[in-house]
């Protein structure tokens, strides 16, 4: 099984998501990073955690799996770091079973817990569900270009005009998708998958209900903008201009 670095392969694919792997161990990196390329995931990888950080910091990364025991720093403490600056997914990797592991982990700003040792397809199928949840790395900036909208990912809060939005967690998640690509055009079916955790099991009509209450939370705002817009059996789309 070939050996993985933090340099990205120019023959890998383009088009897929890139997995940093922040694991010290060669036989456990070996087998995470052949079962991500297996399902079409490109990976990349560190035995440290400060080496972790400096690929991350170089950017294109659209996940992280993240061990706790590091050699160099505590893996709880670098996800603090990385959730300053970054809302990039982490799942934690880690031989810690007892649940206060995995409490502390989710609280800090993981999005999943995985426990040593594993099965390398689980651990694909948990990276792929978190990665539906998430528009990928150039996703939800932190003030988005000439639109009115300001996405604060420290505390998961989108204001509009200068105006925090009540939102709940869906509309709060179709909202972030939508501001990543003002005027691209998502079918409920790709907003299901960016956004719910298991959109298999949920109507598409649902998509439209939070459209609607989150058109609503922006008229009160501002009723003379149309911040939403429909195109008929296509989805919805972000407005380009303002």
């Amino acid at each position: 099984m070939k050996k993985r670095t933090g340099r990205i392969n120019p023959m890998e694919k383009r088009d897929a998501p890139t997995v940093l792997v922040i694991e010290d161990e060669p036989a456990i990196a070996d087998t995470i990073t052949y079962a991500l390329e297996t399902e079409g995931i490109n990976s990349v990888r560190t035995a440290t955690g400060r080496e972790g950080l400096d690929r991350l910091s170089g950017g294109g990364i659209s996940l992280v799996i993240l061990d706790i025991g590091l050699p160099d720093v505590d893996g709880f403490a670098l996800c603090r770091e990385i959730r300053r600056s970054s809302d990039i997914p982490i799942i934690f990797l880690t031989a810690r079973s007892e649940e206060i592991d995995r409490v502390v982990g989710l609280e800090i700003g993981g999005d999943d817990y995985i426990v040593k040792p594993f099965s390398p397809r689980e651990l694909t199928a948990r990276v792929k569900a978190v990665l539906r949840r998430r528009p990928g790395p150039s996703a939800a900036p932190s003030r988005s270009g000439s639109i009115p909208f300001q996405v604060d990912e420290e505390r998961l809060r989108i204001s509009y005009f200068g105006t925090p939005l009540e939102l709940s967690r869906y509309e709060l998640g179709i909202l972030r998708v939508l501001i990543a690509a003002p005027g691209r055009v998502y079918s409920r079916r790709k907003l299901m998958e960016l956004v719910w955790e298991e959109p298999e099991c949920s109507w598409e009509r649902t998509v439209d209900s939070h459209i609607k209450s989150l058109r609503r939370k922006l008229r009160e705002v501002n009723p003379d903008r149309e911040a939403i817009r429909t195109h008929r059996g296509l989805g919805y789309s972000l407005a380009e201009e303002w």
